[in-house]
């Protein structure tokens, strides 16, 4: 891969005045061959193989960051699924293997480790259970341990009594971690159609189909797109689009040079890019703001989906122009408290839930770090996950929800998490119940779309 010195020195200029970064970089390690009944021994296990594989991650990324002077903001580890590694149905062995898994994550000095994880899009098994039923205790009690759980695909349905459990769940955990802001919220996600080879927290684990050790990339640079968006007030949609498919090309390059210069110095496979426009709360550093700067007044203002659609088609677009190994999530995330432009969107009364729901259909996720009132029932969180599922697996795409109730906290009440997790406002959530529609429970059948065989 050449880079021209005009590109290089572009590519300085987006470092320097537009928060372009690397956002992570997460090695991907299949742990199947540390599968036993004894959450003891599981531990020793997963510490003798991470630490042997993933030892110098750190200081390496930290060496090829410096040598190109590209910021690489998180390092982070991912695992096989944890309910099919720990033979047993205990939940507090799952929290013990939870603990050792931070240990290992502290010992490598990694920001987070992601997999405490099971799929059950179809039905649980007593593994899978068990693992669910212990994450308020495992998130609860560890610092860097990232959980999530699959209820849905295209082609199996939704598994509703899989999204009621998870209601439960997230209710719990809010409300274990009440002192820090209900913050354990934050490191669980419920997916639908979940990619396998995700590098982003806190979905990232490691699927069936990947191999023994592999590094994956998560790029960022919605301040990049939004500075060339300003640029062009006179331009159409369609000349727009082309602008950004460029500057997405160039982000990803960026993104697999850093990739493949630390796979080649670890000596284990490259594997990925997720292109996918990561905000942060800094000002400029937003989807909002680039939504904006097409035309909207603000963002959730009618036309703001159409926008959106715009924007994620032509990020992945440039992007896979850009390199053969576009994975994960890849185009644009609305992760509401991370991104400034959608708090201030709220506070502003433009933006709602049911709009940003709406704007799920066409992004990289679906309602991500989205800040409820500390009483939501269980019932109306399962409801809000349903949703999602029901749009990923119609539209044959990735949905997730971090959903996160605040404890004691009221609509229109500002929850501050510090750093990337950011601040807003806590979001008003519709007072009818469907507490009678999710305890039905049961399936909820694919859709037939997925009948392509």
């Amino acid at each position: 891969m050449g880079f021209e010195t005009e590109e290089i020195i572009e590519t300085i200029r987006m470092i320097e005045s537009e928060n372009l970064d690397i956002r992570t970089v997460t090695l991907a390690v299949d742990v199947q061959d540390c599968a036993h009944s004894d959450p003891k021994t599981v531990g020793r296990k997963l510490r003798k193989k991470l630490l042997g594989i993933g030892r110098e991650l750190v200081p390496t990324t930290r060496k090829v960051e410096s040598r190109f002077g590209i910021p690489v903001i998180n390092k982070r580890v991912s695992v096989t699924p944890v309910s099919r590694i720990l033979l047993s149905e205990r939940k507090q062995d799952f929290v013990h293997v939870a603990g050792a898994l931070d240990e290992i994550a502290e010992a490598l000095g990694v920001d987070f480790v992601g997999g405490f994880s099971a799929m059950v899009h179809k039905e649980a098994t007593p593994m899978d259970r068990g693992l669910i039923e212990s994450i308020p205790a495992a998130i609860g009690s560890t610092r860097r341990l990232c959980s999530s759980i699959n209820v849905a695909t295209t082609k199996a349905g939704i598994n509703m009594d899989a999204v009621l459990l998870m209601g439960r769940v997230i209710r719990d955990l809010a409300y274990r971690t009440r002192k820090a802001r209900s913050i354990g919220a934050a490191k669980l996600v419920t997916f639908a159609n979940i990619p396998e080879d995700n590098p982003f927290m806190a979905g990232a684990t490691v699927g069936w189909g990947e191999g023994e050790a592999t590094i994956n990339v998560g790029v960022s640079g919605p301040g990049v797109v939004r500075s060339v968006v300003a640029k062009m007030e006179d331009a159409d949609l369609g000349a727009m689009a082309e602008e950004i498919k460029k500057t997405a090309f160039k982000i990803t390059r960026m993104g697999e040079l850093i990739g493949q210069e630390v796979s080649k110095a670890l000596g284990v496979r490259f594997g990925i890019v997720d292109l996918s426009l990561a905000p942060t709360p800094l000002v400029g550093d937003s989807i909002a703001n680039i939504l904006e700067e097409m035309g909207l007044e603000s963002c959730g203002a009618p036309g703001s989906t159409a926008a959106l659609a715009l924007l994620n088609d032509a990020v992945k677009k440039g992007g896979a122009f850009a390199s053969s190994r576009v994975g994960g999530l890849s185009g644009a995330f609305i992760p509401y408290s991370e991104d400034a432009g959608m708090v201030a969107a709220v506070e502003r009364g433009s933006l709602t839930i049911e709009k940003l729901e709406a704007m799920t259909a066409v992004c990289s996720v679906g309602l991500d770090m989205v800040l409820l009132p500390g009483d939501t029932p269980a019932e109306t969180l399962a409801a809000i996950i349903a949703d999602q599922c029901a749009i990923g697996i119609v539209n044959n795409k990735t949905t997730g929800c971090r959903l996160i109730p605040v404890h004691g906290a009221a609509p229109g009440g500002r929850v501050d998490f510090g750093g990337l997790l950011g601040a807003g406002r806590v979001m008003e959530v519709s007072r009818f119940s469907s507490a009678d529609f999710v305890r039905r429970g049961g399936l909820i059948p694919a859709p037939l779309s997925a009948l392509t065989n």
